[in-house]
């Protein structure tokens, strides 16, 4: 009988990853890319072994993925869809072996119902490929621990290359398996071998063409993380972030999920569980650390919602193990008995909340004043814009000498995805911010070119255009409207302006304010 409830638990888990896999492909469909997905695409058009930004694996399977599927939404981010599958399949298979087939299913089943992986399973961004990896690396790792053979941890290797080439914060995954080693009676031996060593070095070597092109392209990427991470800024310690990133957690993960995080957490660190089940501390120190080093951060400089992503994923099996129904957990004491009483509502406001936002992308039906839906400014319009930017293309004087624009990345992004044809188009970051667009192009390739060009300002023809071409036309514009609410009123959105410009003068390339910034040079 035990055999068969766990062959139900596992099937019943897997079916839920499946289904919701097949949901996000039919889903991904229904709306626009946003700007930062449609940059990514873009950098899939030039291929490289990095960019400015980020690491390049999210520019490299988009590119597969679009020659297999075609240059769609679901083209785009099918890459992302598929990581997070892997991401949970590993989830499982971590709970599976060390927590139980019931814990496995409750970890799928909870994981599902988080806005940040539902989020992070549909947009094409690098956090799914981390996601995956991370996941990969935690069970392979957490192998080797246990057996000590070659093939596990050079595959915790393998995966952590991959990482490593997804997103540059996978460099702390071997900092925390290496500190569960030292802090484990059981398996600080392991630290002795060849074998963790020969799996980091692996993980290096695929990992050595990005710090290749790093150091032959002066080290951008590099100063474009330390600029984020605050390096820019004077040393100093205070709260103006830290709510805020609080705030986003909670958000992300909903309020009652993050209450159970942390209570898992310090279960897992009390003397009963360490003693019984090294796998208690292993999982807490491949996600607790993650949280706390941008909580850290956040005491400096301001720490976007989505950073520490991946430190969610295993402690989501600690969760399930304490917490879902029908566990046995190792200890009894107030912390275990409220986190199963909150478990229920835990997983239900999260599935509610993160249903309520998936609909609200498709059909905004709740109330929400248009200033703060980030997602109606992020999606909307982009179709609308490109049709109107090609018809205007096509009506300029010189329509094969012309290039189409954005001031800022994304309008550049989103106008070479939308505009009928899919061309290749220009970001002129002189005074925003270095971007992969300074690799591209140079002021010669379009010196004397006419454009046409789009930005949020009606005056950009008076304050910056000029400065880089010889004449410039007053905007057209055009507004964005969204049909919103049960009765399907059209509210406006948004205003983008359209401006025809003659005569490119030069001056693609970001100036940088002042000497002093990280990122100059």
């Amino acid at each position: 009988m035990r055999a068969d409830s766990e062959r139900f638990f596992l099937i019943a888990a897997w079916l839920w990853i499946i289904g919701f896999t097949l949901f996000r492909i039919i889903y991904s469909g229904l709306f626009n890319l946003v700007p930062d997905e449609t940059n990514y695409w873009q950098w899939s058009r030039h291929l490289a072994w990095g960019y400015h930004d980020q690491a390049p694996l999210i520019a490299w399977v988009i590119r597969l993925s679009t020659l297999l599927v075609g240059n769609t939404e679901i083209g785009v981010r099918l890459p992302s869809i598929l990581s997070m599958t892997v991401a949970s399949a590993y989830l499982i298979a971590i709970a599976k072996r060390w927590l139980g087939a019931y814990a496995a299913w409750s970890a799928a089943f909870m994981s599902h119902a988080i806005l940040i992986f539902n989020v992070g399973g549909l947009l094409a961004t690098p956090d799914s490929l981390q996601a995956a990896a991370w996941a990969a690396c935690s069970y392979h790792a957490a192998r080797g621990y246990e057996e000590d053979t070659w093939m596990q941890w050079l595959l915790a290797g393998c995966w952590f290359g991959a990482g490593m080439l997804g997103k540059y914060t996978m460099v702390m995954f071997p900092a925390c398996v290496f500190l569960y080693g030292l802090l484990s009676k059981n398996h600080r031996t392991r630290l002795t071998h060849t074998r963790p060593y020969a799996a980091l070095f692996l993980g290096g070597l695929m990992f050595y063409p990005v710090i290749l092109w790093n150091a032959r392209n002066g080290w951008n990427s590099l100063k474009h993380v330390a600029y984020l991470g605050g390096a820019n800024e004077a040393i100093s310690i205070h709260l103006k972030y830290f709510g805020d990133f609080i705030a986003s957690q909670i958000g992300l993960l909903s309020p009652l999920v993050f209450l159970l995080a942390i209570l898992a957490w310090i279960l897992a660190l009390q003397k009963p569980c360490r003693e019984q089940k090294w796998i208690y501390l292993y999982i807490t120190l491949t996600s607790f650390p993650v949280v706390a080093v941008f909580a850290v951060l956040s005491l400096h400089t301001r720490v976007y919602g989505n950073w520490p992503a991946a430190g969610y994923l295993t402690v989501s099996a600690l969760i399930a193990a304490f917490f879902s129904r029908k566990t046995k957990p190792l200890i009894d004491n107030a912390m275990v008995r409220t986190g199963r009483r909150l478990w229920p509502w835990a997983v239900g406001s999260a599935y509610l909340f993160s249903a309520l936002v998936l609909i609200q992308v498709v059909w905004p039906v709740v109330p929400i004043p248009v200033r703060y839906d980030r997602t109606a400014q992020e999606i909307s319009g982009w179709k609308e814009l490109g049709q109107r930017v090609g018809s205007i293309l096509e009506a300029m004087p010189r329509p094969r000498k012309t290039f189409l624009f954005g001031i800022r990345y994304q309008i550049a992004s989103e106008l070479a995805f939308y505009t009928p044809g899919q061309p290749h188009t220009v970001s002129i970051n002189k005074w925003k911010r270095p971007n992969v667009y300074d690799y591209w192009w140079k002021d010669e390739d379009l010196t004397g070119w006419d454009a046409v060009g789009v930005t949020y300002r009606p005056d950009s023809h008076k304050t910056r255009l000029y400065q880089v071409f010889d004449h410039v036309e007053p905007p057209v514009r055009l507004d964005i409207y969204q049909k919103r609410g049960f009765g399907k009123k059209e509210t406006f959105i948004k205003s983008l302006y359209i401006y025809r410009a003659y005569g490119f003068k030069g001056g693609l390339r970001w100036v940088p304010p002042h000497p002093e910034d990280i990122r100059a040079g």
